[in-house]
């Protein structure tokens, strides 16, 4: 039976091109649908550009209130000053007599001495705080207590404990990282879902082969977060170790310029320190990238 849309309406007495008659209709095309644009989270993309800009922006502007005098040199020095102070520092030409590279030689060494044990430490109590109730009653209280108090509340009662030499520096960057460590794999933990740790038992998975092959590829990217958050909790830490009877480090360098009014020797410390953070930041990252892909998918 043909289309009711096709049919032609014939009128007798007039013919199909007469006045008046009947035009076919042709049914409708339906419209062809829109392509659409794939998902992307809001914010997603690169902004390498961005940052570069932003960067370039804030040394101009520090270069420009420099240069029209808009803040004293004992406040900011100019950017040359700076540059002129890192030289001086690398070659030794400051207080104290140390070059720059020791400095920051030994400020790596507590650093990250101390990082790698927290992360070798707390990554396990983080993960049996999460999957035992034991284990969260007895490491969960010390944490949330000492978690708040500022390194330099127990700063003295260290130095009394282990003397003024390397072990209370590195104790006390050890404390500051420990538990943002420690607490970003506890909360990791939780990222596991149901169905997962179902599927694993369901195949006989034992209790150690469901945390090692389920729990702590779901707690990855946590813990990955934790471990940035703490190195930067623990070059905070450096300067306050540092003041500990040191002879080098950068935040012994940078105290011991504060105290000559060197203001380009402090900037320059300031933003070595922060360059060798945002570094192993930026290295952080790349890891994360490569070894936890899964993340937000």
């Amino acid at each position: 039976m043909p289309d009711a849309m096709s049919q032609i309406l014939v009128i007798p007495g007039i013919g199909r091109d007469a006045p008046g008659a009947a035009v076919p209709v042709e049914p409708a095309t339906p419209p062809l649908p829109r392509a659409v644009a794939p998902f992307r989270l809001p914010g997603s993309g690169p902004s390498q550009a961005i940052s570069a800009a932003t960067v370039a922006a804030l040394v101009a502007l520090w270069w420009l209130a420099t240069q029209r005098g808009w803040v004293p040199p004992l406040f900011l020095p100019a950017p040359e000053a700076v540059l002129r102070a890192f030289g001086d520092a690398w070659r030794g030409n400051i207080q104290g007599g140390e070059p720059l590279w020791k400095h920051l030689q030994w400020s790596a060494i507590r650093v990250f001495g101390a990082f790698a044990l927290a992360a070798a430490t707390a990554v396990p109590v983080g993960i049996a705080m999460g999957v035992s109730r034991v284990a969260r009653g007895v490491f969960d209280p010390p944490i949330e207590f000492y978690r708040p108090l500022p390194p330099l509340a127990y700063l003295p009662l260290i130095v009394i404990w282990l003397g003024i030499d390397e072990a209370s520096k590195i104790l006390l960057i050890y404390l500051a990282c420990f538990a943002p460590i420690a607490l970003a794999a506890k909360a990791g933990v939780r990222s596991a879902s149901v169905e997962q740790i179902n599927a694993a038992l369901s195949l006989g998975a034992s209790r150690w082969q469901l945390v090692w092959h389920v729990i702590v590829p779901a707690a990855l990217p946590e813990i990955m977060v934790g471990l940035r958050i703490a190195i930067g909790f623990g070059w905070t830490t450096l300067v306050a170790a540092e003041m500990v009877a040191a002879t080098v480090g950068l935040g012994q360098m940078v105290l011991n310029a504060s105290n000559f009014l060197r203001t380009d020797v402090v900037v320059m410390g300031i933003l070595v320190i922060g360059l060798v953070a945002w570094t192993f930041d930026w290295l952080m990252r790349w890891l994360e990238q490569r070894f936890v892909p899964w993340k937000g998918r």
